[in-house]
């Protein structure tokens, strides 16, 4: 459950294919952002994007945007070997910090209605969910909606 050896940093340019690249093995087609996309949100003014590495590899990311005193989570990706280690609570705590600091108060995220994994994650680490929103994604494929305090 550890997760020694990472170090958490701020995104760099040379990221953007590493993180596509990753972004691909976590997501399906249809929750996939394009590379076009992916810089879009991680170099945006006012995003906080959390890289993750390990040994010189890319072991995750929080894409988080804020949006007035809302960071907004874009995604959160975790390579396969990572997973279950306490990465994705790591890479959440220290985005929530990173919002905290640039004067945000809470946080707010969408979820797959059927992602019980991702629903169960991040209601254990203290988000509730606050509404639902039809076709979010594609017809028929809904969000759940979930906000936390900071």
């Amino acid at each position: 459950m550890s997760v020694d050896g990472v170090v958490l940093r701020e995104y760099r340019a040379g990221d953007l294919e590493a993180m596509y690249a990753l972004d691909l093995v976590c997501f399906e087609p249809v929750f996939r952002f394009s590379r076009r996309a992916m810089r879009r949100f991680a170099e945006a003014a006012g995003a906080v994007t959390v890289v993750a590495e390990a040994e010189g590899d890319l072991a995750g990311f929080a894409i988080v945007q804020m949006e007035g005193e809302v960071g907004y989570v874009v995604t959160l990706d975790v390579a396969p070997a990572w997973r279950r280690r306490g990465l994705a609570r790591r890479l959440m705590e220290d985005a929530e910090a990173r919002v905290r600091a640039a004067g945000g108060v809470g946080m707010e995220l969408h979820v797959f209605v059927r992602n019980v994994g991702a629903v169960l994650f991040y209601e254990g680490i203290g988000y509730g969910r606050i509404g639902r929103v039809e076709g979010f994604y594609a017809r028929g494929m809904d969000a759940l909606v979930y906000a936390k305090r900071l």
